[in-house]
């Protein structure tokens, strides 16, 4: 099973060209689920679990994997659904979110499928506001055209590990907090849990943050103020943007802010949960100014007032 993911490495140039690859699985029935392909690891047959005392119900236990060990999230519980039985027929998706590794136990993992951002969608808001998604999309599976829900996993791991958006002493400037008050920040991510911890964590230095769920709306709004006459670093103090979205990616709304003279001297800060070492190497191809791997409030606020002090002149 291991080997349907043998040349991810080769997929890094996806990156950039606002296109993903998509590891499709099932959860004990005949809907599609998937996840990026660029946030797992390996895929192996379930190996023994052990108890973990005292852990969340949704975790079903420890799984060792060459000295490591690994927390498994029973997904199919984790999103809401009856528990996921544990035998012989389930599969191990190792991930690694937010600078952590975890295991997320499937049924029949299927293949992996390319496409483009373009053909991602938002779920519907008829689905409401307690589901597990951030996006869907059609591909064709046996012969016929399948919906595919592609699992906000951020959501699945703030409801098992507690997110702290407390801002440690010392990380604030004494001498430019003040300065926040007022300003606003741009915000884009298709989920909804990663758009409230930003929010929940500049809000305090007294920031107003506008959340959008994709690039391509980070995009319309920022050439409307373009439009309107405004200078866009006098409407935001920077963008902050993930990679991963529907419609547009963080690193095509990037390119296509440089590309705009009206707009090329924005400051851009990439979020995401994608590991660090890769995330480094895009930031500089596409050109934005920082990377904060998700999530670290310190960091976040760190950014915004390395910024600020740029606009300041105290840098």
């Amino acid at each position: 099973m291991a080997t349907i993911l043998d040349a991810v490495d080769q997929r890094t140039q996806l990156v950039g060209e606002n296109r993903l690859e998509l590891l499709m699985f099932r959860l004990q029935s005949s809907q599609l689920f998937a996840i990026n392909v660029f946030k797992v690891k390996e895929v192996v047959k379930l190996p023994a679990l052990n108890a973990l005392p005292n852990s969340h119900p949704k975790v079903c236990g420890v799984a060792t994997l060459r000295g490591q060990s690994i927390p498994v999230i029973n997904l199919r519980e984790a999103i809401g659904m009856r528990p996921l039985p544990v035998d012989e027929t389930c599969n191990l998706i190792i991930t690694e979110y937010n600078r952590s590794v975890q295991g997320f136990l499937v049924g029949k993992v299927e293949n992996i499928v390319n496409l483009t951002w373009q053909n991602i969608m938002p779920p519907p808001n008829t689905v409401g506001k307690a589901h597990y998604l951030t996006a869907i999309t059609k591909v064709e599976h046996e012969e016929q055209q399948r919906l595919v829900e592609i699992i906000d996993v951020e959501k699945v791991l703030a409801e098992i590990v507690t997110y702290n958006i407390k801002i440690s002493d010392g990380t604030l400037d004494a001498d430019i907090v003040n300065e926040f008050v007022g300003r606003k920040v741009l915000h884009a991510d298709d989920s909804a849990t990663a758009r409230r911890q930003v929010s929940d964590t500049l809000e305090q230095l007294g920031l107003e943050v506008i959340g959008v769920e994709n690039g391509m709306e980070a995009l319309k709004k920022l050439k409307q103020w373009c439009d309107e006459g405004k200078t866009v670093t006098d409407e935001i103090l920077l963008l902050i943007t993930d990679a991963e979205m529907p419609v547009m990616d963080g690193y095509k709304l990037t390119y296509e802010v440089r590309n705009d003279p009206r707009m090329s001297d924005l400051f851009i800060a990439l979020n995401t949960s994608l590991s660090g070492s890769f995330n480094n190497a895009m930031v500089e191809k596409v050109g934005c100014d920082a990377f904060i791997s998700k999530f670290q409030p310190d960091l976040l606020v760190d950014v915004a007032q390395t910024r600020l002090k740029q606009i300041l002149g105290k840098d």
